[in-house]
């Protein structure tokens, strides 16, 4: 028996197909080539249909990093949440980030640096906030077991999120050549380890000698 969509369920749809279409459109172009048009051209549907759902170009970048930051979100959360040394999973939360950023370079860089309005760099804090939160949480892990230096972990996160957002800027720039994406994301995710990570206590202090 055919059951009708709800027009929430239809809404909602569309509204996924705009934000997919948008995404397209960023990852060949960046937010310079984000127009209502070029998205409806992406989308097979009408300019006016955009406009119903976001009546701003402004909203539809927001609205896009968003859903792309979701994501990204999720994937960090999995990762700190996980079972393991606190150490390995704040490189491999760090490291999957950069890979995945590295794939999408132009996307990526749309959503970390490029020069947008002021409601999309209200989006990007948020989401840089978020992650912050769940590197505190595993961060205080690190700091409890002993495995991280005694740290206040909400600004030990925020070090560790602008170092690798700030490394990530030049490498996603869309003229960059890149040889080896994965050596990267393992060399960016080991430096924002050394924020945290406690001295091995096996290792000697420096003489004045070696001073």
């Amino acid at each position: 028996m055919f059951t009708p969509v709800e027009p929430s369920s239809r809404s909602e749809r569309r509204r996924r197909d705009l934000l997919a279409a948008a995404r397209r459109v960023v990852s060949d172009g960046g937010f310079r080539d984000l127009q209502m048009l070029a998205v409806a051209a992406a989308a097979g549907t009408a300019v006016g249909t955009i406009y119903r759902y976001y009546p701003t170009k402004a909203e539809l970048c927001a609205a896009l990093v968003a859903e792309v930051s979701a994501r990204e979100l999720e994937v960090i959360r999995s990762i700190c949440e996980a079972d393991g040394a606190p150490g390995q999973r704040l490189r491999d939360a760090v490291s999957a980030f950069a890979r995945r950023a590295l794939h999408n370079r132009r996307l990526a860089y749309a959503m970390i640096a490029e020069p947008v309005e002021a409601a999309v760099d209200d989006a990007r804090l948020e989401w840089r906030r978020r992650i912050g939160e769940a590197l505190a949480g595993l961060i205080a892990d690190g700091v409890a077991r002993g495995a991280f230096r005694p740290v206040d972990p909400k600004l030990a996160a925020a070090c560790v999120v602008g170092a690798f957002m700030e490394a990530l800027v030049g490498p996603l720039t869309p003229a960059t050549l890149l040889d080896d994406d994965d050596k990267l994301a393992a060399d960016i995710a080991g430096l924002c380890l050394a924020i945290v990570d406690a001295p091995d206590p096996t290792e000697e202090a420096p003489t004045e000698v070696d001073r």
